[in-house]
């Protein structure tokens, strides 16, 4: 069989198709076929863990497309919205150690006996009354630092060996950090956690007291590198995949002999949201590496604040054209709904929206600036 058949019987088989069919790639589809054999898969953390480190095999390494990082993404939530999120961050972390070796840094990893059948969390969250700072220690330490304080939002430190995490190594400079969340310096917390989405995935804060830490690059490296902005748009993708999952409920209704015109107008309006969403994380994977900083983060503010309106909006719309009934009947619908809601709150909205607004006066004047160099005036 040609590839391209075979790729294209391959994208029959995801349940979201973020890319045209020839763009299919096969890691994806047994990573999608594994995790449908999964017993719990989304619900057991545990096995959904295992089958996230095995599904990130290829996916994690530096030579991954951005087309495959995010088809696994979108696919994996379309399964289910919690598995995605128990992936993201594990993949993310696989993506940033991957580029650190790329970019010549190569962190040793093996103080913290990080090995292939580690987990990964990202822990980079700040917040009010929490503050993680990095000490050096002495030369002839094995790992080179230390990390002291409060990390706040940990997702499923209690189930991760490992975990990428900011830290302040002045009061203007955060570096980045691998950890050991089974070390005794580190104390993990099981709540508060009082959420109705995402209940198993518990957001909790870890504390640390002089735990072993290997710093993955110089200070300021974790949020200039191309990467950052690509991991962003990553999430957005996962968010699209979850969105998909309900077009599914809407098409049902919208095909039943007592379907009116507004069972269709909610399903095409779905659908619509979705598609201008598809198109713009198609467009943002071929300029992920282009261009220089500020335009890779105004591209990743564009694309979550779209990805995250259209998934609002689907949200919105089976609300409306499905009423309570699978809210309260429905197991699955209920449970993707309301991990979705949670998911999405990622994105902070308007304060994302005024992020970028200012990034864009920003850059705005730059490049005002410099026309006028150039014009001589």
């Amino acid at each position: 069989m040609p590839l391209s058949a075979a790729r294209t019987r391959a994208t029959s088989r995801l349940p979201a198709a973020l890319f045209p069919g020839d763009d299919a790639e096969p890691s994806v589809v047994d990573a999608i076929d594994a995790a449908r054999q999964t017993p719990g898969f989304g619900t057991d953390v545990v096995a959904t863990l295992t089958w996230a480190r095995d599904a990130t095999r290829e996916t994690g390494a530096a030579t991954a497309s951005v087309d495959a990082v995010w088809q696994l993404l979108a696919s994996t939530a379309a399964l289910d919205v919690a598995a995605g999120r128990i992936l993201e961050p594990h993949l993310d972390a696989q993506r940033i150690l991957a580029e650190a070796w790329d970019d010549g840094i190569a962190p040793d990893l093996r103080p913290l006996a990080a090995d292939a059948s580690a987990t990964w969390g990202v822990f980079a969250a700040e917040g009010p009354g929490a503050r993680l700072t990095a000490s050096r220690t002495a030369t002839q330490t094995a790992t080179g630092w230390t990390l002291t304080g409060t990390k706040p939002w940990c997702s499923l430190a209690a189930h991760l060996t490992h975990a990428l995490v900011t830290a302040w190594t002045d009061d203007e400079s955060r570096g980045l950090f691998a950890i050991a969340l089974r070390s005794p310096e580190v104390h993990v917390h099981d709540g508060p956690w009082h959420a109705r989405g995402l209940p198993h995935i518990v957001s909790a804060p870890i504390d640390l007291d002089t735990a072993p830490a290997v710093a993955v690059g110089d200070p300021g490296w974790y949020l200039s590198r191309p990467g950052f902005a690509t991991g962003g748009m990553g999430v957005a993708a996962t968010w699209w995949g979850g969105a998909t999952g309900i077009l599914d409920a809407l098409a049902d209704a919208a095909s039943t002999d007592r379907a009116d015109q507004l069972a269709r107008v909610h399903l095409g309006r779905a659908d619509a949201a979705l598609w201008a969403a598809r198109a713009t994380l198609a467009d943002a994977a071929a300029r992920a590496a282009d261009g220089d900083p500020i335009d890779r983060v105004i591209l990743a503010a564009r694309v979550r604040a779209i990805v995250a309106d259209a998934a609002e909006a689907v949200l919105r719309t089976a609300d409306h054209a499905l009423g309570p009934a699978p809210l309260v009947t429905d197991d699955a619908h209920a449970r993707r709904v309301a991990d979705l809601h949670l998911y999405l709150r990622q994105h902070h909205a308007e304060r994302d929206l005024a992020r970028l607004g200012r990034d864009l006066v920003s850059h705005r004047a730059q490049i005002l600036a410099a026309s006028a160099g150039e014009s001589g005036w």
